[in-house]
């Protein structure tokens, strides 16, 4: 099968490795691998990062081949070259595949490609997608989608699982499986990015935020909206309607966050068990624990720890 990675004009050196990675290294053991090219409709330098330029091959039509991937493409663009759209649109009308990473979504979408389809992109850029592309049915709680001819994926290092399950869906589970310990990678990730996003505390000179680091600090399955609320002296309606207003989310939700925020803490840091976690975290119990890491992670906390845990002993052993 032949692949085709298409460098649009604004160039990603990781997702462009990645692609590369997955497509084009030689796998000595097989001997029908992919034959991949990396191409560019529009130019043959691209600027990189430090100071750093890529240099491709510059055509006018595209090579034919099974495979397009699009490593990336500028999210404030709404502009498609012509060139690029007569070749990738061609290429899909007869049959071929294209997958995007990251970014390079947004193409699939300016090209109509995602339309009746199922969609993602990384967290960051979810609300300008979906501002953009309403008619396209966006999902958050993904890590990627591919439905056997169009794929994309939620971000940077999701592109390698889309990958994967497109060499899965090609080889089978068991070169999928070579290629995926060759990355030092599960050949399949368990949840969506929900579980990678940053939920910061917003930091606001009021009272209200102050009392929202008092009850971080007093955490406990027994604290209530309401002592939050009397604490910051306001009733719970108005403590509500406040808190929506400056944080964009209800005090419930805000406060089961922080719960499994400090949950994750200590799941990474420690080696405590699950029971005691829940405890140090406000759960009422490991069960709540489990079901509200199941409900809005995707993944439970044993994985979660087996994944993300720091090497405690080592740096024992250092000190």
């Amino acid at each position: 099968m032949k692949v085709t990675i298409l460098v649009l004009e604004k160039l990603s050196l990781f997702e462009l490795a990645c692609a590369v990675e997955l497509f084009a290294l030689p796998r000595e053991e097989l001997s029908d691998w992919y034959e991949t090219s990396i191409v560019s409709l529009n130019s043959r330098i691209f600027d990189g990062l430090c100071g750093s330029q890529f240099i491709c091959e510059q055509r006018d039509k595209l090579p034919a081949c099974d495979l397009i991937v699009i490593p990336s493409f500028p999210v404030s663009s709404q502009h498609v070259d012509e060139n690029v759209k007569r070749e990738v649109l061609a290429h899909v009308n007869a049959g071929g595949r294209v997958i995007s990473f990251c970014s390079g979504s947004f193409l699939l979408a300016e090209l109509g490609l995602l339309n009746k389809r199922e969609a993602t992109t990384h967290w960051k850029y979810a609300e300008a997608f979906q501002q953009r592309f309403p008619h396209i049915n966006y999902r958050e709680d993904i890590l990627y989608t591919y439905d056997g001819t169009i794929g994309c994926s939620a971000g940077s290092a999701a592109g390698i699982d889309l990958g994967i399950e497109v060499i899965r869906q090609d080889y089978g589970h068991n070169i999928a499986n070579s290629v995926a310990r060759r990355l030092v990678l599960p050949a399949h990730r368990s949840g969506g990015q929900a579980q990678f996003v940053e939920k910061p505390l917003l930091t606001t000179k009021s009272m209200l935020s102050s009392t929202l680091d008092w009850a971080v600090v007093n955490l406990t399955s027994n604290l209530t909206i309401k002592d939050i609320a009397d604490k910051a002296n306001m009733t719970r309606r108005t403590f509500d309607r406040h808190f929506k207003k400056h944080y964009n989310m209800t005090p419930l939700d805000w406060l089961l966050q922080r719960k499994l925020d400090i949950a994750k803490t200590l799941l990474e840091s420690t080696h405590h068990s699950i029971e005691n976690i829940a405890e140090q975290s406000g759960f009422e119990s490991a069960v709540t624990l489990r079901h509200n890491f199941k409900k809005y992670l995707s993944i439970s906390p044993r994985d979660y720890r087996a994944r993300f845990k720091s090497n405690i002993k080592a740096q024992c052993r250092m000190t």
